[in-house]
């Protein structure tokens, strides 16, 4: 990948063959989603010394001990929020930046909070790369989510939480839907939670296991 954004015929292979062999071959064939992921390169969001790993089945290791999440994981995560144009998204755990690139693929109205500012400043420098400039950042506690831009269509969570923090769920919009692990440092579950006027409904969807997910109203 040239220093432009740009990519090359075999990156291009590389990650056709992944969406293929790793995504579809597992049931996840939103074609959204599917072509979202074919878009976005996916070796720009990985450390260079990494970045012949980028196509393989596997999360890596990025800056600040925090990780990418394996591709399939990715696809998976936001087939099962179930983006829409003009869905208002909040993404908690901003990262690499690749989770919101694909996410700014499905909606114009992203917004994306990541508590170590260091990754929330490159992850923005990426995208911008990408000519992807309507993404808004926050470096700050995600777990208390973005009060001042609420209610939120949808809400993502890319760090696993003991339990689905109460500011994430008063954020939601009625008839809104959270898609976060939950679960201990060892063993979690991807959940997808949808809030109705008067309760919201947990559904369990794949065993799961992600960093830790910092803050006032998760791990401390």
């Amino acid at each position: 990948m040239g220093e432009d954004g740009t990519t090359s015929d075999e990156q291009r292979t590389a990650r056709r063959a992944m969406i293929a062999t790793q995504i579809e071959a597992r049931g996840v064939g939103d074609p959204g989603v599917l072509a979202a992921i074919e878009r976005v390169p996916r070796e720009l969001f990985v450390p260079e010394v990494v970045r012949e790993l980028a196509y393989e089945d596997r999360a890596l290791v990025i800056d600040a001990e925090q990780t990418i999440s394996q591709p399939y994981i990715v696809a998976y995560m936001t087939s099962a929020l179930g983006v829409e144009p003009g869905h208002k998204v909040l993404e908690i755990g901003t990262g690499s930046g690749y989770q919101a690139a694909i996410l700014s693929e499905l909606t114009q109205r992203l917004y994306t909070i990541e508590r170590i500012a260091t990754l929330s400043e490159a992850a923005s420098a990426r995208l911008r790369l990408l000519g992807i400039e309507d993404v808004r950042y926050r470096v700050g506690d995600g777990s208390l989510g973005w009060p001042e831009e609420a209610p939120f269509d949808r809400i993502i969570a890319t760090a696993a939480a003991p339990a689905v923090p109460q500011p994430l769920l008063d954020q939601l919009s009625v008839g809104g839907r959270i898609v976060i692990p939950v679960g201990n440092t060892e063993r979690q579950t991807l959940l997808s939670i949808t809030k109705h006027s008067d309760r919201t409904v947990e559904r369990p969807l794949i065993p799961c296991r992600f960093v830790k997910f910092i803050g006032e109203a998760a791990w401390r």
